[in-house]
């Protein structure tokens, strides 16, 4: 069944009681799940919607680094003491660590309960909120623990951006720039064009819904990850060891700081292994160096960046699957890669952006 997208300007317009999009009216309990940061700039927006005025706030700490089982056990624990029953709603409104973390508690507590995504950073709402991947962090490894199961709901409202600062933005758009990848040339050119550092919010909500539609697509044709949907892992297998090695450097990255600088490795091995058009590939590296600079490590964490990519979850008996691109929109799912390359593409990643 197709997951419900709906893009807002009225949020107390898509959450209330009959008639409204979510009848929140037709559970026994509401709870809204929150960071530190979404309680204290979004959680008064919904505060003004009558059918939630009882709703439970549930406060956990910001950033992935407490996307754990720590937060996790916290949100059972306000469930289960909240009288949270198979009939209650979770209402999760933050960036995609509230999103990952909550939908995984909804999915695990009483067997699984009812949650509402609403998302409120750009990468969240292109990415992390939809689709139904849902987990936490477990033993210094990104997603390590987690389950298929789809919101009941996404609410998309783009006002929510305009208080997100720069790098926030960028981490988002980073997603986007992977689903122009695997979309179409046109959509591609227009991501490299677009200003990400002083948006049209206008221009932007377009993108923001098209990016969805891809991904969107994609899922509805493998909800499980079993083919095509191993397209969107373009860019992470890489970007989740820069982003696992950052974790445990203690110097953490945003997730799509993590994923742009993957972007520009993938592309390099789709270049040497699939013949991804050069010209192609070095405007996409420009951009990402221009708009995320590159990660810091050096020759010494190579042997660790291939031990952090050999627990990848789409590899199979110890061998590492990447997806490739052959060009702009034309995919190639479980490539295999041999280990010196892989060290070229990280000299490349030090050297050539």
């Amino acid at each position: 069944m197709a997951q419900t997208i709906l893009f807002s300007e009225n949020l107390n317009k898509e959450l209330g009681g009959k008639g409204c999009c979510i009848d929140v009216s037709a559970y026994d309990a509401l709870f809204v799940l929150v960071d530190e940061n979404t309680d204290r700039c979004c959680r008064p927006a919904l505060q003004t919607c009558e059918a939630l005025q009882h709703a439970r706030p549930i406060v956990i700490a910001p950033s992935d680094t407490h996307k754990n089982v720590e937060a996790l056990s916290h949100v059972w624990q306000a469930l289960s003491e909240g009288g949270a029953s198979r009939r209650s709603l979770l209402l999760c409104l933050g960036g995609g660590m509230v999103t990952d973390l909550g939908g995984f508690a909804a999915a695990t507590f009483k067997r699984g309960i009812d949650f509402v995504n609403i998302p409120t950073t750009l990468l969240a709402m292109v990415d992390a909120a939809v689709g139904g991947k849902t987990g936490i962090n477990f033993n210094g490894l990104k997603n390590e623990v987690g389950a298929f199961r789809e919101a009941v709901a996404v609410v998309v409202d783009t006002k929510l951006l305009q208080t997100l600062d720069a790098e926030n933005m960028r981490s988002g758009y980073a997603e986007m720039l992977k689903h122009a990848l695997l979309a179409d040339s046109e959509m591609w050119a227009r991501h490299l064009l677009f200003d990400i550092d002083e948006p049209d919010f206008t221009d932007l909500q377009k993108m923001v819904g098209e990016s969805i539609e891809v991904k969107r697509r994609i899922v509805e044709e493998d909800p499980y990850e079993h083919g095509l949907r191993k397209a969107l892992n373009l860019g992470h297998t890489v970007g989740h060891a820069f982003e696992s090695l950052a974790m445990e450097k203690e110097n953490p990255v945003l997730h799509g700081y993590a994923v742009a600088w993957g972007l520009a490795a993938e592309l390099f091995l789709s270049h040497v292994v699939c013949q991804f058009p050069i010209d192609k590939m070095r405007q996409t590296v420009a951009y990402v160096r221009q708009h995320y600079g590159a990660p810091l490590f050096s020759c010494k964490d190579y042997e660790r960046l291939y031990a952090l990519m050999l627990h990848d979850k789409k590899n199979v008996a110890g061998q590492i699957n990447f997806t490739l691109l052959e060009d702009v929109g034309k995919i190639r799912l479980d490539c295999r890669v041999e280990k010196e390359l892989l060290f070229e593409m990280f000299d490349f990643v030090r050297e050539g952006m």
